[in-house]
């Protein structure tokens, strides 16, 4: 198993930047493809981006191409996710999740999660 513990959430106003991590527990952290997903009150939770095992492969959802950057360091066991130029239709939880088998947007593929930190961003 492994643990989740995201951090870096928090307020930051239209077009500023944060960088999120989740550190994850246990010695078997590059065994999982990583993803970022988030949740707005009210909404359902969505994909946000997604990293394979070594990191060389990413994929983002579409709304965030080219402003948010997944990346890992397997010797950190840690994944991150530096967002750019933010709107306050990134104001949401997010979470980190990880998966041994699966690569990409399914969050129902994914099998440990972590609790989750806000970031609001104000107009």
């Amino acid at each position: 198993q492994v643990q989740l513990v995201e951090s870096g959430g928090g307020l930051v106003q239209a077009g500023g930047s944060l960088r999120l991590s989740c550190a994850a527990s246990g010695r078997t952290f590059s065994s999982y493809a990583m993803g970022w997903f988030r949740q707005a009150p009210g909404k359902e939770r969505k994909f946000v981006a997604a990293i394979n095992w070594g990191g060389g492969s990413t994929y983002y959802e579409d709304s965030t191409k080219g402003r948010f950057t997944i990346s890992r360091d397997n010797a950190k066991n840690t994944v991150y996710l530096q967002m750019n130029s933010l709107k306050p239709e990134d104001t949401a939880v997010y979470y980190c999740a990880a998966s041994r088998s699966y690569f990409g947007a399914s969050d129902k593929r994914y099998n440990y999660w972590g609790q989750g930190t806000q970031v609001t961003v104000s107009s």
